[in-house]
């Protein structure tokens, strides 16, 4: 998308990367750079419109605070007549997570041997796999088809920008249903699918939690993966046991560290039993079994 933009650039310390990646990631195109020789790693963060200097000071108040570090400097930027996407996606190289290799469209290097290669372009909603949680869940996916996991069910719920769907469906060839409540994540979902020509295997839809009625028709599934966050899965522990076929697995994320006893206990209650946690920075995620 051309025309003028915003670029805000600072620089945070290396263990606190994760903490502001969160506070940041919701506001436009985050483009993460490599630690420096002061282990500070640079994060610039691309707008279309001028930000909220106000909204941000609080964002980067809260995370210095939860980091326990200090408040970055931050240098706000005008670009004029500046492809502002562009800009952020050709900042982002390709990561991995596990055998996932995933790039943007303006990585041409080809994939590592023997890796599972996703293209998922950087988008101003939706994530690019690179948050902790979205990579814990790619690990998670990829220990339990070492393992000998082989579902024949599965759901992404809050599925955002499809990349754990997408795991899904390369790792098993299996059809997955990926829903979120936000029809604009719903739709890059399915351009998502498409792109990496896996459109015949994902089915996407707009589903409030497990309300719609092809979701509950489509089950009990043999795993579910839900990267949403602590609150609503604590909330949802019912439906998700209700969900969950006997001996299936849940992969559980987009919670703090802090956060495994809230999300735990309500499911635990239910007798889903924790089989494996992976902490990635501060953030953990869960893998349950029925």
């Amino acid at each position: 998308m051309a025309g003028s933009g915003w670029r805000i650039d600072l620089s945070v310390p290396e263990a606190a990367q994760a903490v502001f990646e969160a506070a940041l990631e919701a506001g436009g195109a985050l483009s993460i750079g490599l630690p420096d020789g002061d282990g500070l790693v640079p994060l610039q963060v691309y707008l279309q419109a001028p930000p909220d200097a106000a909204a941000l000071n609080a964002s980067l108040a809260a995370a210095a605070e939860a980091a326990g570090t200090a408040v970055p400097e931050v240098r706000i930027a005008a670009l004029a007549d500046t492809d502002w996407v562009a800009e952020s996606q050709s900042n982002l190289p390709a990561i991995r997570a596990g055998r996932f290799y995933l790039h943007g469209s303006h990585v041409t290097a080809p994939p590592p041997p023997g890796a599972i290669p996703l293209l998922i372009d950087a988008n101003v909603a939706f994530g690019t796999g690179r948050h902790e949680t979205t990579r814990g869940c790619l690990l998670a996916l990829e220990g339990l088809a070492k393992a000998g996991f082989r579902p024949r069910r599965l759901l992404d719920l809050g599925c955002g920008s499809g990349i754990l769907a997408l795991g899904m469906a390369r790792l098993w060839q299996r059809p997955v249903l990926a829903a979120d409540n936000d029809p604009a994540a719903v739709a890059v979902a399915r351009v998502n699918a498409r792109i990496n020509r896996a459109g015949g295997l994902v089915r996407t839809l707009v589903s409030e939690g497990y309300r719609h009625r092809l979701l509950r028709r489509s089950g009990p599934f043999d795993l579910i993966v839900a990267n949403i966050l602590a609150e609503p899965l604590a909330a949802m522990a019912a439906e998700l046991r209700a969900h969950l076929a006997p001996g299936g697995r849940a992969i559980l994320s987009g919670l703090l560290t802090t956060q495994e006893r809230l999300v735990l206990n309500p499911h635990r209650a239910l007798r889903l039993r924790l089989v494996r946690r992976l902490r990635l920075a501060e953030w953990s995620t869960l893998i349950l079994h029925r």
